[in-house]
Parts: structure tokens; sequence; C-alpha cells
């Protein structure tokens, strides 16, 4: 409101009624982008022979990963670095599409460039690789995720509460957004990611909370209930 000069909330809506821009400036305020390379390292643990699973099982048509939301891109690439890194998955049977709602996180994720700071080191974040200078460039304090990494992955903005489900996924991620949404959307929003894993397999990693809704838990069976990692055996 200070910023467009507005006195009380029903200009300010006024405002974003007939200002695309405002509605964006004010969306990526409003969004909260709370992510890292490999951020809690046992759910990665726990992940590695779901995607040696994936990568044995799919390997004619291939294994279709959601990333969901993307937030700056740290996590589809932890992935995509992560089954370069593991001998015993092959890399190039991975399609990974990495979606989030804020164009402006989309636009830091496909640059791929991360910094540490006194509060992130990105170093640190990466030591779960063998070694990491294959998938980063690094210049002093400056990261550069290298191309062979960013190929297995494809980036888009996408709304998961009002724009529905995808279709035969064989893993969803959604980490970076259940601990943020209100109760009155996370069934729908766990039906969401039901209906776009594929049948008979398909697996979630979510975030909070640790159970799946009540109305939901029929449909999904525990991989690592730890990890809040779920299939889908509908």
């Amino acid at each position: 409101m200070q910023r467009c000069d507005t006195d009380d909330h029903a200009a300010y809506r006024r405002v974003l009624e007939r200002d695309d821009e405002e509605r964006e400036a004010l969306l990526d305020a409003l969004t909260i982008n709370v992510t890292g390379f490999f951020r809690d390292p046992d759910v990665w643990a726990d992940l590695r022979p779901v995607l040696r699973e994936l990568s044995e099982e799919n390997g004619r048509d291939g294994v279709d990963v959601w990333s969901a939301p993307c937030a700056d891109g740290r996590e589809p690439y932890s992935l995509s670095m992560l089954v370069a890194d593991d001998e015993e998955v092959n890399e190039r049977r991975f399609r990974i599409t990495a979606i989030d709602i804020s164009e402006e996180a989309l636009d830091a994720a496909r640059a791929g460039v991360y910094e540490t700071t006194r509060t992130t080191d990105i170093e640190e974040e990466l030591s779960p690789l063998s070694d990491p200078t294959a998938y980063v460039e690094q210049e002093e304090n400056v990261f550069r995720v290298r191309r062979s990494v960013k190929s297995r992955i494809e980036f888009e903005q996408y709304d998961l509460i009002s724009d529905g489900p995808r279709t035969d996924m064989d893993l969803v991620f959604c980490r970076n957004l259940l601990i943020y949404i209100d109760t009155a959307y996370k069934e729908r929003l766990f039906e969401t990611l039901r209906d776009s894993l594929r049948p008979g397999g398909g697996t979630s990693c979510s975030g909070r909370p640790r159970r799946c809704p009540p109305g939901l838990r029929d449909d999904f069976e525990p991989v690592a209930k730890r990890s809040r990692i779920y299939r889908y055996e509908g």
C-alpha cells in the first residue's frame, strides 16, 4: 500500500484489479521460498532406493518426476545431481518438471546460480555428492549449475491449488508448500498429488503433515514414514 500510495485496503484492491504488475509484486512478496540443496539429508537417503527402483522398473518408458513447487530450483537440481551421482540409477531415464507459482522464483531457478552467504553454505549443502564439481562450477562463493544437470529439467509456471493434477507422474515432490497451506486446502492438495501419480506405483515425497488427510489415507502406503514418502496404490 505504501508503494502504491493507497490510503486503505479497498483502494489497494482496486489497484490490484487493474494492475498486473502489482499483483505479481504482491504474490512475490507473499510467497515464501525456503529450500536448499539436499534439504533434510535423511529424506534424500530414503529416496535413493526409490530412485533405483524407478530407474529399473521404468527402463523403457522413462521416469517422470514433478517438483511442485520448485522455489529457486535447488530441489529439482538436487534430484538431477543425485540420479547422475548414483551408480545404480540410470540418469538418462529421468525427466523432471519443476513448477512454481512465482515467475521470479522460476527465473532464479532457470539461472541456476547460487551464492554462499552467512546463513547459507552451498558447498556444505552439496556434501552428499561424491564429487560436487561434476555438477556445479564454483568461482569463490558463487556456484553455477552445469548444463548437464539442467538438461533433465523443464521449468514452468503452475498453480498447484487451482491448475489441478498432471498425469502419470512416477514421483512427485511437494516439500516446499504443505507447511504453509491452510488445513482447508490440504486435502484438495493431496487429491491433486494422488491424481497426478501413475496408478499402482507412483510415489509422493511430501513435507508436513506427517500423515495424509484422513479421507485419503487408504490411497497411500507409507514407504518411509520418517521422510513422509508415500506410494499411491490406486
